[in-house]
């Protein structure tokens, strides 16, 4: 189990005013119909989507795609990328910063994400993560042939599976250093020889005159405030998603190896702010 990071002390912020509230009414509430029009139109669409084209979802991950760049445009976030996306099916691995991660990789790109499997019960957010896709893991070796079999089915069906490698959210500022273990996975002789990997690095801005981990969400800090900070902000930010050149995993001899390479593209990144 990774462990959670802890890093320096939350930002303080004072306490939300008449006008704070204003704004969180003002963006919070399109923002949720916006979520549960998409979550309904996803449903509905998968219930033909799932019996026809079975792990294959040619239509669901464009309605998610949408959403998550309505998202940013309601929240007041820019949101710009850098480089090009791969084509066709591969993993991806990114740092982890906050819960805006999921929209920022969505935004621009069909991809599944890879998860532990304790996400699948979490109230709400694991209703959602099932509904797209998510592939939900044990990060336990006994079940790594487990792992390989769903890998592969996912690959074999044209998914782009996205891993945070350092197991845990920061406050953005930095990358962690990235677990080998799941890399394992990939040298399989079903997937090495053709599997490719793309690093992606999320980088955000604070809004000016903000703490700069004000996107951040890390430690024991609470969805529902950090959620309410974000809509309260008077100006905001941006994210940028720059896409590294991606690398063949038959290149590398072991998954530490592998880890490295991509850790390194990753952090490069995000010290180039």
């Amino acid at each position: 189990m990774a462990e959670t990071w802890q890093g320096a002390a939350a930002p303080v912020h004072p306490p939300l005013r008449a006008a704070d509230w204003w704004r969180i009414a003002r963006r919070g509430l399109p923002l949720v119909l916006l979520l549960v029009a998409g979550f309904t139109l996803l449903l509905m669409i998968r219930l033909f989507e799932r019996p026809f084209c079975g792990l294959r979802r040619p239509v669901t991950p464009y309605v998610t795609q949408s959403v998550c760049r309505g998202a940013f445009a309601l929240m007041g976030i820019r949101y710009r990328f850098q480089g090009r996306p791969m084509r066709g099916a591969g993993a991806i691995v990114a740092n982890h910063a906050s819960w805006l991660d999921i929209f920022a990789l969505n935004a621009r790109k069909r991809i599944y994400f890879v998860s532990k499997s304790e996400v699948a019960g979490w109230p709400g957010i694991g209703w959602l993560a099932r509904a797209t896709g998510t592939v939900f893991i044990r990060r336990d070796r006994r079940e790594t042939l487990d792992q390989i079999a769903t890998f592969k089915a996912r690959l074999q069906a044209g998914h782009k599976l996205l891993f945070f490698p350092e197991g845990t959210s920061t406050d953005g500022l930095q990358v962690l250093a990235f677990k080998p273990t799941l890399f394992a996975a990939f040298f399989d002789p079903a997937l090495r020889d053709s599997l490719q990997i793309q690093p992606v690095t999320l980088r955000y801005q604070a809004p000016d005159g903000a703490d700069p981990r004000f996107y951040g969400w890390w430690g024991d800090m609470a969805f529902g405030p950090h959620l309410l900070r974000i809509l309260a902000a008077r100006r905001q930010g941006e994210v940028c998603v720059i896409y590294h050149p991606p690398v063949n995993v038959r290149d590398f001899t072991h998954r530490k190896a592998l880890a490295a390479v991509l850790e390194t593209s990753v952090r490069a990144g995000l010290s180039a702010a």
